[in-house]
């Protein structure tokens, strides 16, 4: 029996979900941010500089650098709490390795750039969510190759 199923790719995640991500400008302010995600129900927002990704902003980020460190959400622009420090992947990758890479560097998000311009988000649960789904297929694959 051959290999059933092509490995899964970046590109498959962002067909399924769409590209389609929140953004805001670096000086938008942090309360501004919460609203828009909360009006959203999501938990990231992208920061953009004329279409230039420059980080993400996270729940997490509001409460471990505006709340723990005394600021306040109405005067802290995003650009001040957004994490930067993505390494970014293409639509070529596999989800593994971005599976692997969120593990090791403790991420829950990566930034998918493609000629120098951002094309989607992945957060773990698209990642997930993938893997699950794959899993699946291979398991419908082996009971019909089974049955017949």
């Amino acid at each position: 029996m051959g290999k059933i199923y092509a490995m899964r790719k970046v590109s498959d995640i962002l067909k399924r979900k769409g590209s389609g991500v929140t953004t805001v400008t670096p000086d938008t302010t942090v309360i501004a941010a919460l609203q828009i995600m909360a009006e959203q129900n999501i938990g990231s927002l992208v920061i953009l500089d004329n279409d230039t990704f420059l980080g993400i902003m996270t729940e997490r980020d509001y409460s471990r650098k505006v709340i723990l460190m005394g600021r306040h959400s109405s005067d802290t622009p995003v650009k001040e709490i957004m994490t930067t420090d993505f390494p970014a992947v293409k639509q070529s990758d596999t989800v593994e390795a971005c599976m692997q890479l969120m593990s090791d560097k403790h991420i829950r998000y990566l930034p998918v750039i493609e000629n120098g311009k951002l094309a989607g988000i992945i957060s773990i649960n698209d990642v997930v969510t993938e893997t699950i789904s794959t899993q699946q297929e291979t398991i419908s694959h082996l009971h019909s190759y089974i049955q017949s």
